[in-house]
């Protein structure tokens, strides 16, 4: 291969290169090379396995060249052998800019990289209006348009690549159900732009300061806002809320010198693409770091997880009850740093509330086990009108069954089981405990059982990992 790729540098610059240097390609499944002569003159030759994806690639490049976007050059390309060449943008991408200047800010987001954010973003809606205009769709790479079938495919990819390795608890029929809340939103947004598809911080050089973007070959017909968010919500680039509106509104101003904007309709469907692209990425983050053993991906996770809790604390754009659960139950058990997931070579307990009607919580472990208490047998305070609109994490709850003797003994005796099953499974170097606590509705009892638990568990067992959930939480009266 090397060969060839030299015989497309001495056909395009008239003269052999001096070195051929093999370059990382990330994720990526192709394999690239710097070729530079004596004269200085580069190139990055590229070999791609996957030819319906060079097709796509090869295509949009051109089409994007012709029509002055800022793209790198298509030098040479043999289509038989899936080798081509293509201008070499060096080595400074958005997301290595950012982290050199973020080294010298004790790691906040420096100020510098807003205006170099401006100009990134500030490129975005003439690509995706004029590279819509000129991008030709048979080739899209694997699919024509970001439809529902498109929609579909990130949203499983997620759920099976990271909900079921990470051992992520949900209802799988109640999930499916929020997806199609979720698509019919996203379906909402016109879609005659071109969606770049991973328009992130990796895929954009830096030459002299101004953008040059790369790896569009999964580009198809969609909204704008996919992209956007991709942007924004880069995992590892963590950017700041505020900083992160300041861009979206920037964007939407230059959009609006390229196409017509309704930005109420706009922002309507936003957070819609803010959640499928976050999920799309945690699916990514799964199937390289559990699958692949690739841990560094997984790195990315905790700032997913913190990008979720912020969506979460502004309410999702839809009632998606599970999705929410499934969302909290990310942000609570990744959202700290990756070191911890990294060394995790404890005991975890996982500790759960949970509503009898809506059946035992299933098992995400593997193989079982664990105690299910049944708190029916202690007075349900939701009874009183005074509690009703209340949960067990209210403090009137709490002290309202702590004033129960019965609701004391059955603390006692639950919390003293379970200890005594802690010790047992740190002596046999088990890694996992479910204890889970079910009451009628899932608010008041169980809820305050679960806590009280988990607090006598991380005072008593400091060495030991503690994940507590609260199932039901999106279908309280206080969650809407």
């Amino acid at each position: 291969m090397q060969g060839r790729l030299i015989r497309l540098f001495e056909g395009h610059f008239g003269y052999s290169p001096s070195s051929v240097v093999s370059l990382s390609g990330d994720g990526s499944n192709r394999s690239y090379w710097r070729l530079v002569s004596d004269d200085g003159s580069s190139a990055i030759g590229a070999v791609g396995p996957d030819r319906e994806e060079n097709r796509a690639f090869l295509s949009y490049t051109q089409a994007f060249w012709t029509a002055e976007l800022p793209v790198p050059e298509l030098y040479a390309k043999e289509d038989d052998s899936g080798i081509y060449l293509i201008e070499d943008l060096g080595d400074v991408t958005l997301f290595s800019a950012l982290e050199e200047a973020r080294a010298g800010e004790d790691g906040e987001f420096p100020t510098s990289m807003v205006a170099v954010y401006r100009r990134v973003i500030g490129c975005l809606p003439r690509f995706q209006v004029e590279g819509h205009r000129v991008a030709d769709y048979t080739v899209a790479y694997p699919h024509p348009e970001f439809d529902r079938r498109s929609i579909a495919w990130d949203l499983n990819y997620f759920k099976y690549h990271f909900l079921k390795l990470a051992n992520v608890p949900f209802n799988e029929s109640r999930l499916e159900r929020d997806f199609d809340t979720l698509t019919d939103l996203l379906l909402s947004a016109s879609r005659e732009f071109f969606l770049y598809r991973d328009f992130q911080s990796r895929n954009v050089m830096l030459v002299g300061g101004e953008p040059r973007f790369i790896d569009y070959q999964g580009g198809r017909r969609g909204a704008p806002q996919y992209d956007v968010a991709s942007l924004l919500y880069d995992a590892k680039a963590d950017i700041p809320g505020v900083i992160r509106d300041e861009l979206l509104q920037h964007y939407l101003t230059e959009l609006e010198t390229q196409a017509e904007v309704d930005r109420a309709e706009f922002m309507a469907a936003y957070s819609g693409f803010v959640i499928i692209r976050i999920a799309q990425a945690l699916g990514a983050y799964g199937y390289r770091g559990f699958f692949e053993r690739k841990p560094r991906f997984l790195r990315s996770v905790p700032f997913a997880a913190r990008n979720l809790a912020g969506l979460l604390e502004d309410g999702l754009p839809a009632v998606m009850p599970e999705l929410e659960s499934v969302f909290r139950r990310i942000a609570d058990t990744w959202g700290g740093d990756f070191a911890a997931h990294e060394a995790d070579q404890g005991l975890t307990v996982h500790i759960r509330s949970f509503s009898y009607r809506s059946g035992y919580p299933e098992d995400q472990s593997g193989h079982g086990g664990g105690h299910v208490f049944d708190c029916r047998a202690i007075p349900n305070p939701g009874r009183k009108p005074e509690f009703q609109a209340l949960t067990g994490l209210d403090a009137p709850v709490g002290d309202h069954l702590a004033d129960m003797s019965e609701a004391v003994a059955f603390l006692n005796h639950t919390t003293s089981l379970s200890l005594v099953q802690i010790d047992e499974y740190r002596r046999r170097g088990f890694r996992y405990l479910s204890v889970s606590f079910g009451c009628t509705g899932g608010q008041h009892r169980s809820v305050y059982f679960a806590e009280r638990l988990a607090e006598r568990v991380r005072t008593s067992c400091p060495d030991v990992r503690v994940v507590l959930e609260h199932r039901e939480r999106p279908m309280w009266p206080t969650a809407f």
